[in-house]
């Protein structure tokens, strides 16, 4: 069995986003002062996370997010961030760059509920939901591919470093599950990969949906219905554990955290 973490984080914000108006893939907007402070803060909170693998979206506020987080990060000095069209934020057509009380006056003229509604040239969910999907699934053969060369390696006597969860997660005193409790199986403290990603607010809530309403991915016992669809803040964390097992079986997700946003403390973000 393959087992693999996933930290997926928001990139931080922009001028848009405290002003309230979507940006969607057709504004790509830099980082604010702010945002760079919070993406400076999300990199010293993951500074210890020995990352193997970084993903972002191509759009700017990802890109800077992602680098200004592998820039604090202990393991991450010559990691190459791959950039990826899959992961950017949902496309929303003619409200891009329009105000979200615009967007909630189409869907209100539309007899629809905003979060769902679909302005003209925009995607629908279902469609974010697909590239989210096709994501994760090219992450899922990605850890398969790298347990393989490890076993590999291993049988030729060349032995890897395996990556010990519990040694580099910072947020395990909030976590009571058995993949941070069994101190007698070392196997279930072990990861084949370790993966961030960097990516966008209304993509991320869509991603989350698809694990918890096809996956069936376990949530913390903590957490609200209104947190479970809440959009991230800025540079906020969420984290997962995923097993994957042969051939067809459905991938078991352990969500640790959600929305992590306590190295925001002392940043004055002014994102609401």
């Amino acid at each position: 069995m393959a087992r693999f973490a996933l930290t997926v984080v928001r990139h931080g914000e922009t001028r848009y986003n405290k002003d309230k108006i979507l940006q969607g893939q057709g504004i790509d907007e830099p980082l604010s002062v702010t945002g760079f402070r919070q993406a400076d803060a999300a990199g010293m909170f993951l500074s210890n996370m020995k990352f193997t693998h970084v993903f972002s979206s191509d759009l700017l506020r990802a890109k800077q997010t992602a680098a200004a987080i592998t820039g604090k990060n202990k393991f991450c000095k010559d990691i190459l961030i791959k950039y990826d069209a899959r992961l950017r934020e949902r496309k929303y057509g003619v409200a891009e760059g329009k105000p979200l009380s615009d967007l909630k006056a189409m869907a209100k003229a539309a007899r629809q509920q905003c979060p769902s509604f679909t302005p003209s040239g925009g995607e629908t969910l279902d469609e974010v939901r697909a590239r989210a999907k096709d994501f994760f699934e090219f992450l899922c053969q990605l850890t398969l591919e790298e347990s393989q060369k490890e076993v590999v390696l291993d049988t030729a006597g060349n032995g890897l470093e395996t990556l010990e969860e519990k040694s580099v997660f910072p947020w395990t005193n909030h976590y009571n599950g058995p993949e941070f409790n069994s101190d007698n199986d070392k196997a279930t403290k072990m990861l084949d990969v370790n993966i961030l990603v960097v990516s966008h607010g209304a993509y991320m809530r869509n991603w989350i949906h698809y694990f918890v309403s096809e996956l069936e991915c376990t949530l913390p016992t903590t957490l609200t219905k209104s947190q479970l669809s809440s959009v991230s803040p800025n540079t906020g964390v969420s984290h997962f554990i995923i097993k994957l097992g042969n051939g067809n079986i459905k991938p078991e997700i352990s969500c640790v955290c959600l929305n992590q946003d306590a190295h925001l403390v002392n940043v004055d973000s002014g994102n609401v």
